[in-house]
């Protein structure tokens, strides 16, 4: 005669174990997925928010001025240009005083992108 209260031990005891910690660990690399998507967008919409900053300093001074500004310094100086150098270098190419200048956006420590 078998006791009722006896559990029969199943083959699959071991899985009822390691399921709840491969979800767990499925679930957390999602995630950790998600916040690395998230991260790089946000960094390239400061990018592009950089890059639209300075070519908005280089207009206003041509507007006020007549002139578009011959380096970073000027529109840091007069027009209150500031940015993270250390997350940033711009390449800022003047063509002429009266031809917008060209602006790319360099990010340090990953890969670069033209903004």
């Amino acid at each position: 005669m078998m006791n009722r209260f006896h559990k029969n031990r199943s083959r699959l005891q071991p899985l009822r174990f390691l399921l709840p910690i491969f979800l767990f660990c499925l679930m957390l690399l999602i995630l950790l997925q998600g916040l690395s998507s998230i991260s790089s967008t946000a960094a390239e919409e400061e990018a592009a928010r950089l890059h639209d900053a300075v070519l908005q300093g280089a207009v206003q001074c041509y507007a006020l001025e007549g002139f578009y500004p011959e380096d970073l310094e000027y529109l840091e100086t007069h027009y209150g240009l500031s940015y993270d150098s250390e997350k940033y270098v711009i390449s800022y190419e003047v063509i002429g005083s009266n031809l917008m200048p060209d602006v790319t956006i360099i990010p340090l420590g990953e890969r670069g992108t033209d903004s």
